[in-house]
């Protein structure tokens, strides 16, 4: 509609200029209405011209009401009304923007920055004088200040966390990474991170079964290319990895290893279809079947546990019979 006001003083002097009452001479002589109000202003116009134009064009209203006769009194009221509008006039349409920050860290998480000056101090607490790595010593060290056993669950975690590539050795781009990772560059904030874990490891299947595999790995000697874990390592490693949700079948499994020194070592095959076998099998050896891809050693496994079952049924039947 725009200023729809000025439809209407068009059509004020319109009529004027048509009344019966006005002179022949006036009617000769018509001038283009001008409109007492104020004029579109262009959007995008300063603010404070767009006030001040409204103020003259109030005050402008005030003196062609004065030129038409109006009396002294319609003065004053007029200048009272003008001065009213505008102590009432609006506030600037486009207000003042805050100031955008450089760079958007103050709106992001309230967690705590970690600081790559405390985590190089912690290696350096701990490592090797000799060589720029956390040793068998230092990492014996950190456990005490863990308050942790060294084969404590906690520790193949941090091992797993910081993605250690051989035991009893974190070197300074494992531990300094490995920290960055789990957010925390204080032995506080290890302990707690380590609990945290320790604790989505319970419901969480996937990551148990990333640590699983990792164990693995950390278990082999890779200074000398080791690639079959030794029996006696995986029957450690297999005790620890499972400290807190132990398969059934885990014990018989480790005794029959334990019985059998022949079987020397443990390939990375066998390591992670154990996983498989256990949650297949539970605690039922007869839904076995050996005719599926199971590992060698399975087969073995699964004969000696019937062999002794057997010998358990004939010794009872024998009890009986006496």
């Amino acid at each position: 509609m725009g200023h729809c006001l000025s439809c209407f003083k068009n059509q004020a002097n319109a009529d004027n200029s048509t009344s019966p009452h006005r002179k022949k001479e006036e009617m000769t002589e018509v001038a283009a209405p001008v409109s007492d109000y104020p004029q579109e202003e262009p959007l995008l116009h300063d603010n404070q011209n767009s006030i001040n134009n409204y103020r003259n064009s109030s005050t402008s209203q005030v003196t062609n009401e004065v030129s038409r006769g109006q009396g002294l009194g319609e003065l004053v009221s007029a200048q009272q009304k003008s001065i009213l509008m505008s102590d009432k006039t609006p506030k600037p349409f486009y207000q003042k923007l805050p100031s955008i920050p450089r760079t958007m860290s103050s709106l992001g998480s309230n967690d705590c920055r970690i600081s790559e000056t405390k985590i190089n101090q912690l290696f350096d607490q701990y490592k090797d004088s000799l060589e720029d790595a956390i040793l068998a010593e230092g990492i014996e060290n950190l456990c005490n200040d863990l308050q942790l056993n060294p084969d404590d669950f906690k520790v193949l975690i941090l091992a797993w966390k910081l993605n250690a590539s051989q035991m009893c050795r974190f070197t300074k781009t494992e531990f300094i990474q490995g920290l960055k990772n789990m957010k925390t560059d204080s032995v506080k904030g290890i302990q707690l991170k380590l609990t945290e874990i320790t604790t989505e490891l319970k419901r969480d299947t996937e990551h148990f079964k990333d640590l699983y595999r990792f164990t693995f790995k950390f278990g082999l000697d890779v200074s000398t290319g080791q690639r079959i874990l030794p029996t006696d390592i995986a029957i450690l490693l297999w005790r620890l990895v499972f400290t807190n949700n132990d398969p059934p079948i885990l014990d018989r499994w480790l005794m029959y290893l334990e019985k059998n020194p022949h079987i020397r070592g443990i390939p990375k095959d066998t390591w992670y279809m154990f996983l498989n076998f256990c949650e297949f099998i539970g605690d039922d050896l007869t839904s076995y079947d050996d005719t599926e891809a199971w590992p060698s050693l399975f087969d073995d496994f699964v004969e000696y546990e019937n062999d002794q079952m057997n010998q358990n049924v004939k010794k009872n039947d024998i009890k009986t019979e006496d």
